[in-house]
């Protein structure tokens, strides 16, 4: 059998997309979707994303990491899946779609995707570190030169340490540049290694960095290794709402592989 695939990137966070409206694909075949992901042995991902069909929204996104296990909510994922789903013309320049997290809205417009992610409410601010879901959960610490961090090495200490353990926790490390900007590498579960960017992170550090003073801005730029995103929100009373992540995401190729 032949699988039919294309391959999309946002800032670097690499993305296999298979249009599953068919509902065709193996998804329980973790191995299957741990080869595709493998990058000397498969195609190569952070992980892949099943567009599938939706009763009610435009479509479905399912989202595997690249250890072959259904995933938590990816940001970036869910920019891209929207640059795929107008590329096969299911929509133009907006959508509404569902996710593990709940519904999603997105825009679209040359080749940047504006995608609003949850709302956040429930945020645990400690004197080394902040930690809270925004579709995905984040440990996040702010620090000095970044550069000189060895990401894979320290976050897994974190996302297999205390208070975590097995359900493990992304990790983020922040480092501010100016009143509104701030440079971040991540370690991600899944992947569980340093990723050229991750959606949720960002957007977690924005809302971290603000709830902690080290910005009064509502709208952060975040630097990563793969490029640049830009994350804005309101805060109401205790709760962070209307947060859009907005950024690249591009199609890179399309091909098929026997499965």
């Amino acid at each position: 059998m032949k699988l039919h695939f294309y391959k999309y990137q946002g800032a670097g966070n690499d993305f296999i997309m298979v249009d599953n409206r068919n509902l065709s694909f193996p998804k329980i075949n973790t191995h299957l979707i741990n080869k595709l992901c493998d990058r000397r042995f498969g195609i190569g991902a952070d992980g892949l994303i099943l567009l599938e069909p939706s009763k009610n929204e435009d479509f479905t996104m399912v989202y595997f990491n690249a250890d072959g296990n259904e995933g938590s909510m990816c940001g970036n994922g869910g920019r891209c899946i929207v640059a795929f789903a107008k590329q096969l013309g299911i929509i133009t320049d907006r959508t509404t779609f569902n996710a593990v997290d709940g519904l999603h809205y997105a825009t679209i417009a040359n080749e940047i995707v504006s995608l609003k992610m949850i709302d956040v409410s429930e945020i645990k601010v400690t004197d080394s570190y902040v930690f809270l879901n925004t579709g995905s959960p984040h440990h996040v610490l702010f620090s000095k030169n970044i550069a000189k961090i060895n990401v894979k090495e320290s976050g897994a200490k974190i996302r297999y340490g205390a208070p975590y353990f097995e359900v493990g926790t992304n990790v983020n490390f922040v480092e501010k540049i100016t009143a509104n900007s701030f440079k971040v590498r991540t370690y991600e579960r899944g992947v569980e290694d340093e990723t050229l960017a991750c959606g949720t992170g960002v957007t977690a550090v924005a809302i971290a960095a603000h709830i902690t003073n080290k910005t009064n801005e509502n709208s952060i730029k975040v630097e990563v290794l793969g490029g640049d995103l830009e994350v804005s929100f309101e805060k109401v009373k205790n709760k962070y709402t209307n947060i859009f992540l907005k950024g690249p995401s591009q199609f890179v190729f399309e091909g098929k592989i026997a499965i």
